[in-house]
């Protein structure tokens, strides 16, 4: 992890600790004939990675002095939905990927089927924990929750970027109808990360939209330094294979800007990422720290 802010590497290392445990409270052995696919949601939930979206949602909540075992909860979901979307999204079908976060993906280590079982199982089961009482006492926060994962990861969102990706294979995108995709794709589940920590905090409706605007130059920040690590990176940095984009001639902020205008862009968003906490102070000193790591990092 790059040097940034003393506190950042100890507090995104402690919250990935905090979800993983979550996680596998939630996701237990049961001895039951279909343990197959509680084998395969354990083996893409608790497979690491850098849990950023949990980072982002428990240090928002914790901006407004949430329970933690609330916004572990919605942490938790999140990620849920996150590896769901990458066993889905390493299929044959899709990217057809043969490793992820260094280990052979889902449907490699078990089959296709049971893949796609495992991400249908994840998702439904985000949305059971989110929808729980102990997730928060308060209905409407509940009600608010579901809502706004429903339309981050739907046609409007991740699974309509995906769709998006797809075809940029055979379409020539450009940089407006890329950045649409990649703000569908990675943006908006980003975005609702952050704002379920407001949510869960009953933050004003100012307090939100700043957030949500930083979530949103975050998000394109991300997904443009995973372009350019889609080129310059190795296999053995990102877990999982690289230039794949390029083969499949695919559009990306890279083919388009080029690498030095990518990594200017993405540098510029982190800026002004950071300049949307102003409001929120020294309390948002974690969420200034990561968006400098974004640019930053190398997997």
């Amino acid at each position: 992890m790059p040097s940034l802010h003393p506190q950042l590497k100890d507090a995104m290392g402690e919250i990935a600790k905090e979800v993983h445990n979550e996680l596998d409270g939630f996701i237990p052995l049961t001895g039951n004939p279909e343990d197959r696919l509680y084998e395969a949601m354990r083996y893409s939930a608790l497979s690491g990675g850098k849990r950023l979206r949990p980072f982002l949602c428990i240090s928002a909540a914790n901006m407004f002095g949430v329970d933690p075992s609330r916004s572990r909860r919605v942490a938790a979901a999140i990620e849920m939905v996150h590896c769901y979307s990458l066993v889905h999204d390493d299929l044959p079908a899709m990217d057809n990927s043969d490793t992820r976060r260094g280990k052979p993906t889902v449907h490699k280590a078990f089959d296709e089927a049971t893949a796609i079982l495992a991400g249908d199982a994840l998702l439904t089961y985000a949305f059971e924990v989110l929808s729980n009482n102990a997730t928060h006492d308060d209905p409407h926060v509940r009600a608010q929750l579901v809502l706004g994962l429903a339309r981050a990861i739907g046609g409007n969102g991740m699974v309509g970027g995906q769709m998006m990706d797809m075809l940029a294979q055979t379409t020539e995108f450009d940089i407006g109808q890329t950045t649409r995709l990649q703000r569908m794709k990675t943006g908006e589940l980003i975005a609702f990360s952050c704002e379920a920590g407001a949510i869960l905090g009953k933050a004003t409706e100012q307090q939100r939209l700043a957030l949500r605007k930083y979530a949103h130059d975050l998000g394109l920040a991300f997904q443009m330094i995973d372009d350019l690590l889609d080129v310059e990176g190795t296999p053995e940095e990102m877990g999982k294979p690289v230039r794949k984009d390029h083969a499949a001639k695919k559009a990306t902020f890279v083919t388009i800007l080029g690498p030095e205008r990518t990594r200017a862009q993405a540098e510029m968003l982190a800026a002004q990422a950071r300049r949307h906490l102003e409001i929120f102070e020294s309390r948002a000193q974690l969420l200034r720290d990561v968006a400098q790591f974004v640019v930053e990092r190398r997997s």
